[in-house]
């Protein structure tokens, strides 16, 4: 069977409903601009265009506790409109007598990048009208959203209400769910950036869609996979011949090749945990029958997919 035939069955089942565990749904999984991308002719675009299937919502996880009906969105990206219908069923709101109640027990952002919540707006008056949703943020993310319009109105009216995260704090969002921010280095032009360890009540989980490089601790990959069950991290690109014309020194992030040759010698086991997300339309991995794609997968590691479950 041809693994795009595979890779079709396999997205019309991972986000069915029915876990009575808590788990984290990928609601998106392309980089900011989105698969296929706009104005995009390269034959990867084409072929999304062509066959639906293989197109991909901008990157976004929700954390859903079944048994409570609650859920948390990270990141609110420029697709949310079409998330929150992919996203039915797996917890939401209870009916308001009146208004319009929060589609998300609590919002977590990772920066202030396009992908990452430029879907906060359709929580506003001109599209949803929410009644008050936490939003947790770096205090240098909210400092940036309060002080500037549009994003001003959202809290002005009420439908958002503004909550630091601090790096290293454990935030409880329920009695056997938990997010812990961590400081990751990146392009920082409006605010920092964090990503998520993710604790459920059996696993762990680290959210990570963008980082400059692996550098610092971050290149003792023994050390820090052992903390996580599985780790989503930036996949943005294969390589750096992926943008001709474009000096990608200015949009630095870890290529997954160089990611794998970081864990080819540790355990398969370890190597395992690795899922790559946040995936740029110019990556290759995206066919899932080209000759990268094969790579990561006889590395052990994963390519991450709209709609994939990750149990806690």
């Amino acid at each position: 069977m041809p693994t795009r035939i595979l890779l079709a069955l396999l997205l019309s089942g991972c986000a069915a409903p029915g876990s009575t565990s808590p788990y984290l749904l990928l609601l998106g999984t392309a980089q900011d601009g989105g698969y296929p991308q706009i104005a995009c002719r390269q034959p990867l675009c084409e072929a999304a265009r062509a066959d639906k299937n293989l197109a991909r919502h901008v990157v976004s996880g929700l954390i859903v506790d079944p048994q409570s009906g609650s859920r948390w969105l990270i990141d609110a990206s420029p697709d949310l409109r079409a998330q929150v219908e992919f996203a039915r069923g797996h917890g939401g709101p209870a009916a308001a007598a009146k208004g319009r109640p929060p589609l998300f027990d609590g919002i977590l952002l990772t920066h202030a990048h396009m992908g990452h919540y430029a879907g906060l707006l359709q929580l506003g008056r001109e599209a949803y009208g929410s009644q008050t949703t936490p939003l947790y943020t770096s205090a240098s993310m909210g400092r940036y959203l309060r002080d500037n319009g549009p994003w001003s109105l959202l809290f002005d009216a009420g439908h958002l209400s503004q909550l630091d995260l601090k790096a290293g704090e454990t935030l409880q969002l329920s009695p056997t769910i938990s997010v812990m921010p961590i400081p990751v280095a990146h392009r920082g032009e409006f605010s920092d950036t964090l990503a998520f360890a993710i604790q459920g009540p059996e696993r762990r989980v680290l959210y990570l869609p963008d980082i400059d490089r692996w550098d610092g601790a971050w290149l003792d990959f023994a050390a820090w996979l052992a903390e996580f069950d599985a780790v989503l991290v930036d996949g943005t690109f294969f390589d750096g011949n992926e943008l001709p014309g474009r000096d990608m020194s200015k949009i630095p992030h870890p290529p997954i090749a160089s990611t794998l040759k970081a864990i080819e010698n540790l355990p398969e086991s370890e190597r395992s945990k690795v899922i790559f997300f946040h995936l740029n339309h110019s990556n290759p991995v995206l066919d899932p029958d080209s000759p990268q794609s094969a790579r990561v997968r006889a590395s052990g590691a994963r390519v991450a997919w709209d709609g994939m479950q990750i149990e806690l």
